[in-house]
């Protein structure tokens, strides 16, 4: 199993080094809806602590009048529920950055389901896709969707499961299968398809890119089962990513240790 590779540690602690001191660069952090955006703000006060030029908080519009008006938000139309409208808004919202990020909290109505399918499958820019996001773009038609070689996705075995059966792609995807089983499968499903997959399996993190499944475990990180998924984590491989392009294993390595 030459693609399988086990870290305990960063492998490439020089790539800190490329997170420059002056400000640039610009992120998309896109989510929330009408009744939930506490995930949203969180993300973006922990982006708020790298030196980056602009962050963009692009929200539905019916948040307009609960929020201050500070730098950065970005109102998109919404739909009666609440949540994103318009797959054309959102897809600009997104190609304007350098690096975005659906952080979720989406209404799940077919209008936003169907606004971010299109977004994801047409993004030109890096695009980390995590939380309930996996679940919507399962119901629309994934295996579209993950021909785009821009997308990341950060999701649980069995999302990750849920999005496989969804695609009728041959290799089953379990909770129940070993550390090994997990990994052939992606090392296999990142050879048909173009896109990075992030999980987290018996406290072991997988990172699989290209073939290569790379592996660390949870307790050497500074992070818990809960805190993996709370969008701190998304938010660091996001600028490790943004300012270590084309390494995308070894970058986020460095976000995790």
């Amino acid at each position: 199993m030459d693609y399988f590779k086990k870290y305990d540690t960063n492998p490439a602690e020089d790539l800190k080094w490329n997170i420059p001191e002056r400000k640039q660069g610009t992120v998309a952090l896109v989510g929330g809806n009408g009744q939930n955006f506490r995930t949203v703000v969180k993300v973006a006060e922990w982006l708020n602590t790298y030196p980056l030029e602009n962050i963009n908080v692009v929200l539905p519009d019916v948040l307009k009048g609960k929020l201050p008006p500070v730098p950065g938000l970005v109102f998109l139309s919404s739909t009666d529920s609440g949540s994103f409208a318009s797959a054309d808004e959102l897809h600009e919202a997104i190609d304007v950055t350098d690096y975005a990020i659906l952080i979720g909290d989406f209404s799940k109505n077919t209008t936003t389901t169907r606004a971010i399918a299109s977004a994801c499958q047409k993004s030109t820019k890096p695009l980390l896709i995590t939380r309930d996001t996996i679940d919507l773009i399962a119901e629309n038609q994934p295996e579209r969707i993950l021909l785009n070689p821009n997308l990341v996705l950060m999701a649980s075995v069995a999302q990750l499961q849920k999005l496989l059966r969804a695609m009728y792609y041959p290799k089953m995807l379990m909770p129940s299968q070993s550390l090994v089983q997990i990994a052939e499968t992606l090392h296999k499903f990142t050879l048909s398809y173009p896109v990075s997959i992030i999980t987290l399996h018996n406290g072991q993190i997988l990172i699989a890119h290209s073939g290569t499944v790379a592996t660390a475990p949870l307790e050497k990180t500074a992070f818990t089962p809960l805190t993996f998924w709370s969008g701190e984590l998304a938010a660091k491989i996001t600028i490790y990513n943004l300012f270590n392009p084309n390494n995308f294993i070894d970058a986020t390595l460095s976000g995790l240790f």
